[in-house]
């Protein structure tokens, strides 16, 4: 057994050590616009031109950039707008909230919304589709479009794992009506706290959205209709944009580690089923989710050797409690219920070391190879 290294999930502690970022915050305390302002514009700017689109705008989190995007796109009561279970609760909360209905359907081998069942989810009452970008792997947004143009529905992005994929070149945020991304701590480019973007193309639509985020104020005094409560504030935005700066290394740095655990891993199958490979696709691995035997044990043996790991997401959405009411139940969607009994996230930060990774990747082996054991 190699000595015991300490493989942390996270480096956001090490992250946040940064005393330019800590300076750019200091800025801020400076001059004191602290909602909204010059620094929230720069950051919707750059992060527009990172993602193609001729607009983006700054919201205080990604849940409430779904939220939004399905306001201004008038979807709300008695509404169906399909969906993944396999993301976080966000997903589907985000269209309650709007007073719609979440309709499920099933993902391929890639945790991604499989198309081929959209047909089957489709119904009279049908407004939007929102596809989840899951793990950092662009879902078949061609497929996907082709589907709703042809029927005339909405397609929005859930791009809050995704920041930086991209489909034959294309960015994840430039494919759909619009992009909604997550600026939380845990995301690839993230802030300090909760924060959300949002891109678009349309100017129409981003003039709605400008106003809805804001009150629905057309001016200091007017509104143009009743809006929300959802600014991102300039101490965050200024963490965004020192980050978005450094977001290309950072997803070199997550791509080259998913590289070396696929490298070492491979020679573990059927034990583990490494993460699938879309041809044409630039995965940013937000996490690097691996399918395991006897998950629970291989967990326990990780802990033990100082790896942190994680289950994104152990319940898929249409088995929790208020998904139960509305009538769904186990065999619903097969694929997403069997994955969601194998699949573990290892780390995969950009803060990792080769030793580190080999670390993780030894630890596995050595588990499986306890268990082929005569």
């Amino acid at each position: 057994m190699i000595d015991s290294i300490k493989v942390p999930y996270l480096g956001l502690v090490r992250q946040f050590s940064d005393t330019a970022l800590r300076q750019e915050v200091i800025g801020v305390f400076d001059h004191s616009h602290f909602v909204m302002g010059p620094v929230v514009e720069t950051f919707e700017k750059r992060f527009a031109e990172f993602c193609g689109t001729r607009y983006a705008l700054g919201v205080n989190s990604g849940t409430d950039a779904i939220f939004l995007a399905l306001k201004a796109l008038n979807v709300g009561h008695g509404d169906e707008v399909i969906t993944v279970a396999n993301s976080f609760v966000a997903t589907a909360g985000a269209i309650v909230a709007a007073g719609a209905k979440p309709v499920f359907v099933d993902v391929r081998s890639d945790y991604n919304m499989d198309p081929a069942a959209l047909e089957s989810a489709l119904s009279s009452q049908t407004r939007a589709i929102v596809p989840v970008h899951l793990t950092g792997c662009p879902a078949p947004m061609d497929e996907v479009m082709a589907f709703a143009e042809h029927r005339g529905i909405y397609v929005i992005e859930d791009a809050a794992q995704a920041v930086g994929a991209a489909i034959d070149g294309r960015p994840v945020g430039a494919l759909g009506h619009v992009g909604c991304f997550s600026l939380h701590p845990l995301k690839n480019l993230n802030v300090s706290g909760d924060g959300g973007m949002m891109s678009i193309d349309s100017e129409e639509l981003y003039m709605k959205l400008k106003q809805l985020r804001n009150h629905g104020l057309k001016n200091r005094d007017e509104i143009e209709s009743f809006g929300y409560n959802s600014r991102l504030d300039s101490l965050q935005a200024a963490v965004g944009l020192y980050n978005l700066e450094r977001l290309e290394e950072v997803t070199r740095r997550r791509i080259e580690n998913a590289e070396r655990y696929d490298r070492r891993l491979t020679q573990l199958a059927p034990q583990v089923t490494l993460p699938p490979r879309p041809s044409g696709v630039r995965q940013v691995f937000h996490t690097y989710v691996v399918q395991v035997e006897d998950r629970a044990s291989l967990i326990e043996t990780l802990n033990q050797a100082g790896i942190e790991t994680k289950i994104h997401y152990p319940v898929p959405i249409h088995f929790q409690a208020p998904c139960r009411k509305m009538g769904w139940k186990k065999g619903a969607l097969p694929v997403t219920e069997s994955q969601s009994e194998r699949i573990l996230s290892l780390p995969i930060h950009q803060f990792l070391s080769a030793d580190q990774i080999d670390y993780v990747c030894e630890i596995i082996s050595e588990f499986y190879t306890k268990r082929t054991k005569p």
